[in-house]
């Protein structure tokens, strides 16, 4: 007899908040650690190739009830794998080609660069599973996870690394309306389209993927008024927030204008802690809420 999908049984309204680029610096490694243990935080997503990964790891395993998850860098960053293993995916400098479109044309038409996207994507999972964390979910950084030769490669590889999860970015324009004035649609046209396609497949595959997403629109400008505005109109089913806090936005790879200290902030709000509350939300990482 078949079993229900994760996204088809009954299941309770909840809520997941992640925090993005785990790993990428000491800074963003502390707020995570603040946040979660202080604040609102739930869940986040690691970079296991990234300069403070180490740290990151270290400091998950002594937060045995936060959530983590593997954060894909297959764009504006360095590969797992030697350069000279992914020439078609690096720049001369041995960097992931930073142009997301050439790039993306070149793993979707080019065979040799998808066994290469192929061989460090497996990369990448292989060390987050030598971490010996448990793969709470997949997503990519810039979201290039979506982008449909990537998220086949992960549908494909993910299970044998104990994939149940995968965020799909589909941000609905009504709770941002509601959440505060000023909301509206984040993302292009492709991305839309792209997200749909992905969430399709997942969802075939048995894959737990959030009903609804938010964190496009407000990128980098998550604050506590927003995150407390959203909480308090979540639609039903299983919502995610994501944001980017970080203790200090000096660090090697910020991006200009993200309020990383707001962000963390926020997730620190007394004032947000008091709408999951009063919400009766029931906050957890994707694990807690997989069939």
């Amino acid at each position: 007899m078949r079993t229900a999908s994760p996204n088809t049984a009954a299941r309770p309204t909840g809520l997941i908040i992640t925090a993005d680029d785990f790993g990428a610096a000491a800074a963003v490694n502390e707020a995570v650690e603040l946040a979660h243990r202080d604040g609102v935080l739930s869940a986040a997503s690691l970079m296991v190739g990234a300069p403070a990964a180490a740290d990151a790891i270290a400091r998950a395993r002594r937060l045995p009830g936060l959530r983590v998850g593997l954060h894909l860098v297959l764009v504006d960053g360095a590969p797992m794998l030697p350069p000279e293993e992914v020439p078609r995916l690096v720049d001369a400098k041995g960097r992931f080609r930073a142009d997301m479109a050439a790039a993306g044309a070149t793993m979707f038409f080019q065979p040799a660069a998808r066994r290469q996207l192929a061989a460090e994507i497996e990369a990448q999972l292989a060390a987050f599973q030598a971490t010996g964390l448990a793969l709470d979910h997949v997503n990519a950084h810039k979201h290039f996870h979506l982008h449909p030769t990537i998220a086949g490669l992960v549908l494909k590889l993910g299970p044998r690394h104990g994939l149940r999860a995968m965020r799909i970015p589909i941000e609905p324009i009504a709770p941002l309306k509601q959440a505060t004035p000023g909301g509206g649609v984040g993302g292009g046209r492709l991305l839309r389209l792209w997200a749909r396609l992905a969430r399709t497949r997942a969802r075939a595959a048995g894959l737990l993927t959030p009903d609804q997403v938010f964190g496009l629109r407000w990128s980098g400008a998550m604050s506590e008024g927003r995150l407390e505005g959203l909480i308090r109109v979540l639609p039903p089913g299983l919502s995610e927030i994501y944001l980017h806090p970080a203790s200090g936005a000096g660090f090697e790879g910020a991006a200009p204008g993200y309020a990383y200290g707001e962000e963390l902030a926020a997730l620190l709000s007394q004032r947000v802690r008091s709408a999951v509350r009063e919400s009766a939300i029931r906050l957890g990482g994707f694990a807690d809420f997989a069939a």
